[in-house]
């Protein structure tokens, strides 16, 4: 069995930062609910909001068939022994269900909201996936097998560790025509879980406006703006929120056709696994009923 099919990704998964803008106990409840309809896997993100490996395992705990994905768990947050220690044991109590991801964040994040030491990314990651793998796990689940490791790359270094010492890559933000370039660099052995904005309507200001509030802080962000400049974009496209371009280009949107249409342009270029990020008017608004209006239609894609 390879390492994509062991994983259980499902091909359609749902991304979202909004379960950390509910109590606990709702968040459980919506992600039961995004189990029986059919979702593979459940994503969320570190930044402002809960510590990764808690929320995994308020998500886990709630559900029984769906797997949780971190997207990614910062690696300043905890050292590379908590971390594996904690992803083993969310792996062990939830049979295999937990998926790591790892990234390295953003300066502002890092040395302004927790106090640190924004280093050298690329060194950084090897080292702290060269860590975890080496760490000693004494506890019951020593034997049990690890849980899937994939971090955020997005340039040519960091895809090549991601390649050497992870299981795949998370990419964010990226299009089509970036994920073949994923899929080309991390060869055909390793999972690619690409996350996809998207707006479920047909007003395409409407569209644009959640897009352009979905980029805002990326816009900022280097690692991101250099990424798309090698995608083909220029500076005329960086501007804060982005322009039109990169908006449409980076952010499906229309009804669960159109959508649809886009996750399979993923998968056509690589992709093993497309996580819906659906936009609202806010990041922290639960998008209940696009979810529950693009699964017939993206579940099972």
């Amino acid at each position: 069995m390879t390492v994509v099919e062991e994983a259980g990704l499902g091909r359609v998964g749902i991304w979202t930062a909004s379960l950390d803008a509910v109590a606990p106990a709702a968040g459980a409840e919506i992600a039961a609910e995004l189990e029986e309809q059919g979702w593979g896997t459940l994503w969320f993100g570190e930044a402002y909001g809960r510590e990764a490996f808690s929320q995994a395992g308020l998500l886990l705990a709630a559900t029984s068939r769906m797997r949780v994905a971190t997207g990614i768990a910062n690696i300043w947050a905890r050292d590379a022994v908590a971390a594996n220690a904690a992803s083993r044991t969310l792996s062990a109590t939830y049979g295999g269900r937990f998926v790591l991801g790892l990234g390295v964040s953003h300066r502002p994040l890092v040395e302004r909201v927790r106090g640190g030491n924004y280093g050298k990314p690329v060194a950084a990651m090897r080292e702290y996936l060269t860590a975890m793998a080496g760490a000693t796990f004494y506890a019951a689940e020593a034997d049990a097998p690890r849980p899937p490791v994939l971090i955020a790359a997005l340039g040519p270094r960091m895809l090549e560790t991601a390649r050497e010492l992870a299981d795949g890559s998370h990419p964010y933000l990226v299009t089509p025509a970036q994920t073949a370039e994923v899929r080309a660099a991390l060869g055909p052995d390793k999972i690619v879980a690409v996350e996809l904005g998207a707006v479920l309507t047909k007003d395409r200001e409407t569209a644009l406006r959640r897009a352009h509030t979905h980029l805002d802080i990326y816009t900022g962000l280097p690692n991101y703006r250099n990424n798309w400049l090698r995608g083909g974009f220029d500076e005329t496209d960086l501007v804060r929120g982005g322009s039109d371009r990169l908006a449409e280009a980076l952010v499906a949107w229309g009804d669960e056709t159109a959508i649809l249409d886009r996750v399979r342009e993923h998968l056509d270029a690589g992709a093993d696994h497309v996580c819906v990020q659906a936009l609202m008017e806010s990041p922290f608004e639960v998008p209940t009923e696009p979810w529950r209006e693009l699964a017939p239609a993206l579940v099972g894609a």
